[in-house]
């Protein structure tokens, strides 16, 4: 399918029967799990029945193009079989009531005065309230909303934009978004939509959608694009800023992805967010230094990393050009030296312009050993360049191909999260459990919170 084929979003594109999305049995009956502890969680506060709607939101696995979507990379991308569900229902006032089903915990925002609540994950119903509110105005309703997840959390496979995402959708639908002018000539697709949601947790502006101040981190549209755009059995191709399709390339039926959760909390939010906000702020200053030192072609300023690139090559980007290494140099400072921002140089386009097409013309070939070889050169990008490899993920990774994975990489934010591993799906179960024993071994203090589960490139939300 490409991105052209997807209804469009005023045919209520998210609609589909349970029993005809194509979930394996053990998927479903987790799916169904989730969903009756969410209605469960509505019936205990008495919320109506009537009226409610379900979503069913997927986490992400980026195979390749680790930190590149801000920057207008590409990247490699699929969902997983375990995601969020939100169960909701419209009310008449402007109250937003949240309730972690799982959790037992509850958020309650009024429009009119909002209070802060302790609970991490109560910036991100904030964050989209905050954006609807300011983009739509009196148009965003309130909701009663229940949610349910099966996702690790804070562990590199997107919960908190899986949430994002859901809430977005939930809240546009019960306030009827789509039939405004400024929804309908902004979000024409699902991948307009992922832009948009990606603009949302970001805090940019989108199109004449003016911005709002996000959840405070620098990330791109790559976690939001994958969960609205992917489809079950394949892996998309998109490039970023703004999200654009490239192309689709099927999974190997033969082969499974066995997930490694490190156990290693990969949040975004504190420290940590400034350390995630690193490794943006040396992609922009690497812009701003060929827009001050790149000579005349950088009267028109490179608004991405890849623009740079394309902007100081004559044709195809097929190396790193001089100009933009004489740039970085130009632009280095205590912060950012120029050993740090050629290495980030160099990991981008390994990344961009290399490995992605590259392992998605492998997979489209059938050719296994091409495909991890260039999965190899993406983690040993990541672990030279990108400062946001942890021992965990780094022998997880290793471990992994020690074991005999055909492929494996660390993915997501970093410093922590989880690692992907290619494998026979035949074999899947049986070297989760050899992965865990031998990371257990190593890594006893990061054990209680691991978690190791086999998945296939499944629906979008």
């Amino acid at each position: 399918m490409t991105i052209d084929a997807f209804p469009p979003l005023d045919e209520l594109f998210v609609r589909r029967r349970f029993d005809r999305i194509g979930f394996s049995p053990l998927v479903a009956t987790a799916y169904r799990a989730l969903l009756r502890d969410a209605h469960r969680a509505l019936d205990d506060a008495s919320v109506p029945s009537d009226g409610r709607r379900v979503w069913i939101v997927p986490g992400r696995i980026e195979v390749l193009g680790k930190h590149v979507d801000y920057a207008g990379g590409r990247s490699l991308l699929c969902t997983v079989e375990r995601g969020i569900v939100l169960v909701a229902r419209r009310r008449d006032d402007r109250v937003a009531v949240l309730r972690d089903a799982r959790r037992r915990e509850t958020v309650s925002i009024a429009f009119d005065a909002p209070t802060r609540s302790a609970l991490p994950w109560a910036v991100y119903p904030r964050t989209v309230l905050r954006r609807l509110i300011a983009n739509f105005g009196s148009a965003v309703h309130g909701a009663d909303i229940a949610l349910a997840s099966n996702l690790p959390p804070a562990a590199g496979v997107s919960s908190s934009s899986a949430l994002t995402v859901g809430l977005t959708l939930a809240f546009s639908a019960l306030s009827e978004l789509a039939a405004l002018p400024a929804w309908r000539t902004t979000m024409t697709d699902r991948a307009a939509l992922a832009g948009y949601v990606g603009a949302l947790e970001n805090g940019t502006d989108f199109g004449q959608l003016a911005g709002e101040r996000g959840v405070g981190t620098l990330g791109g549209a790559q976690d939001q694009t994958a969960i609205l755009c992917s489809e079950p059995e394949r892996l998309e191709m998109f490039r970023w800023a703004p999200v654009t399709y490239e192309r689709s390339v099927p999974w190997l039926s033969e082969y499974a992805f066995v997930i490694g959760v490190s156990g290693v909390v990969a949040a975004k939010t504190g420290a940590a967010k400034e350390r995630y906000n690193r490794a943006a702020r040396t992609a922009h200053r690497l812009v701003d230094a060929w827009n001050l030192h790149g000579g005349a072609r950088a009267h028109t300023p490179a608004r991405t990393l890849r623009e740079a690139f394309e902007a100081s090559s004559d044709g195809p980007v097929t190396q790193v050009p001089s100009a933009l290494l004489d740039a970085a140099r130009a632009g280095a400072d205590t912060e950012f030296t120029a050993n740090h921002l050629i290495a980030r140089i160099e990991q981008f386009f390994e990344e961009t312009f290399v490995i992605v097409p590259r392992a998605a013309d492998a997979l489209a070939n059938g050719d296994v050993p091409q495909f991890g070889a260039l999965v190899d050169r993406s983690q040993g990008g990541a672990e030279r360049a990108l400062e946001n490899q942890i021992a965990e993920t780094v022998h997880l990774a290793r471990y992994a191909r020690d074991l005999g994975a055909h492929a494996a990489s660390a993915f997501g934010a970093g410093f922590g999260g989880s690692v992907w591993a290619m494998v026979p799906a035949n074999e899947a179960e049986r070297f989760a459990s050899r992965w865990r024993d031998r990371y257990v071994r190593t890594h006893a203090s990061a054990a209680h919170r691991a978690l190791f589960f086999v998945t296939r490139p499944s629906v979008p939300a």
